[in-house]
């Protein structure tokens, strides 16, 4: 299928990459002109203006993923459906709070047009793995998208659709809350043992024993497993560890219908903590599991 990719940020260039691998007609579009000729040599083609884009499309709907930040969707949407014909298809693939994504629907819907939120996991593994993709918004736009998402979940990965708008990005924020108290419980055990009443353990072994059978085997404990074998100390990493806002709107969301979830608030609370200087070795363990699934900086400016 011919489709756009806007925002070829680390997921964003995996996901352009996999489409036109897959012999699917890639379009290319992003503010700084380098991404777009990285990805242009794995087949995607360029638009470096927002007019390319429009004349690629010529005939035939136009379908537009942007793959953005969540605090660029509102002056991005707004600059697109400005120039985009009726009819077009527009995904958000980002981490968008999802009662935004009820309003960005409205606005799309008004334009003419249908939406698509997809909730995408998989972060810098995307490529090789395949992502997780959780979807809602307009049933027959998904069906359009449909050949895309199943080459972007090869090999691993897999997608839904969850019916109404918004409910891809619901579950994929609340995908994310779960995240980080997972880490928590991860981060929390290894500083245990590292600072408990046996000294000099090997925490990378622990790791090691731990993926082969038992019942906390998984992929973040994997990636910390990495971790401990590259930096045993996680020597120069500060331990400061930022919070993107998916658990925090989960959170929000908890209250508002009375749902306690004290693990994931605990796991928040820390986070906040480590940003005013309350860090530790749990907190250094965290900043390494981010950037070893999602890239992001070790030691982030807060």
């Amino acid at each position: 299928m011919k489709i756009v990719i806007i925002g070829l940020g680390r997921m964003g260039k995996q996901i352009a990459r996999k489409l036109a691998e897959d012999g699917h007609e890639v379009i290319a579009h992003n503010r700084s002109r380098e991404p777009i000729d990285e990805v242009t040599k794995y087949g995607a083609k360029p638009a470096y203006e927002k007019v390319d884009v429009i004349k690629a499309f010529e005939s035939g709907q136009l379908v537009l993923w942007l793959m953005l930040p969540a605090e660029a969707v509102d002056a991005q949407l707004a600059e697109w459906l400005r120039i985009l014909p009726p009819s077009s298809v527009i995904v958000d693939g980002g981490n968008s709070y999802f009662k935004n994504t009820l309003l960005h629907a409205e606005l799309v819907h008004g334009h003419g047009s249908q939406f698509v939120d997809v909730g995408t996991s998989g972060g810098v593994l995307g490529y090789k793995n395949g992502f997780s993709m959780m979807a809602g918004g307009d049933e027959p736009a998904f069906k359009v998208i449909e050949p895309a998402l199943k080459t972007i979940a090869q090999p691993r990965g897999a997608y839904h659709y969850f019916g109404e708008g918004g409910s891809g990005h619901y579950v994929k924020m609340v995908h994310n809350a779960i995240e980080y108290g997972l880490m928590e419980s991860y981060a929390e055990g290894y500083r245990i043992l590292k600072d408990g009443y046996y000294k000099n353990l090997d925490l990378a072994a622990a790791a090691e024993v731990w993926q082969h059978g038992s019942v906390i085997e998984s992929l973040l404990n994997d990636l910390t497993l990495q971790a401990l074998k590259e930096n045993p100390e996680l020597k120069g990493v500060e331990g400061v560890v930022a919070e993107t806002g998916e658990a925090r709107w989960t959170l929000e969301t908890a209250k508002e219908l009375g749902i306690p979830m004290p693990a994931i608030q605990s796991a928040f609370d820390v986070r906040l903590a480590s940003q005013k200087g309350e860090t530790n070795f749990a907190t250094k363990l965290l900043a390494a599991m981010r950037a070893k699934f999602g890239g992001h900086d070790i030691n982030p400016k807060t």
